[in-house]
């Protein structure tokens, strides 16, 4: 299975890139940031699609058997493959996440792993307005 990373879905396909190669790992840049143990804010990571192992494991793991809220907590420590320069990212780094930036990595998995994409629809308070926006990341008026 080839990887591709892309910051941007481009394509009208589901999980699909620009070439027509299945995607697998998509950017993201969180809203506030992990504040890491030496002070440094991590913001830009990836996650990777889940298996039917991620989803699986967790079931078994005794702090989602004692409290199955914890199910998220380890399931996003497994999909996601890098968080800034942190060398790694497991449970205890999303235990530590802010609340916003926990609530927008859910809403991120659900998008590509249910709906292939990381666009939103969306509309602007000031003038009603209706665009499509791109959770995976980049600025207002980044290309």
């Amino acid at each position: 299975m080839q990887r591709v990373i892309a910051t941007r879905a481009s394509s009208d396909a589901p999980g699909q890139g620009d070439d027509g190669a299945m995607r697998t790992e998509f950017a993201f840049e969180l809203p506030r940031g992990y504040l890491g143990p030496d002070g440094t804010v991590h913001r830009r990571g990836v996650m990777r699609l889940a298996t039917a192992r991620d989803e699986l494991l967790p079931l078994y793991d005794a702090r989602v058997q004692e409290n199955a809220a914890y199910t998220t907590v380890v399931l996003l420590g497994r999909v996601i493959t890098s968080l800034g320069t942190l060398g790694s990212v497991d449970g205890s780094v999303i235990e530590n996440m802010f609340a916003s930036d926990v609530a927008f990595l859910q809403d991120f998995y659900r998008r590509i792993n249910a709906e292939g994409h990381t666009r939103i629809a969306v509309t602007c308070p000031e003038c009603s307005h209706r665009f499509t926006a791109d959770l995976a990341g980049g600025r207002l008026g980044e290309s």
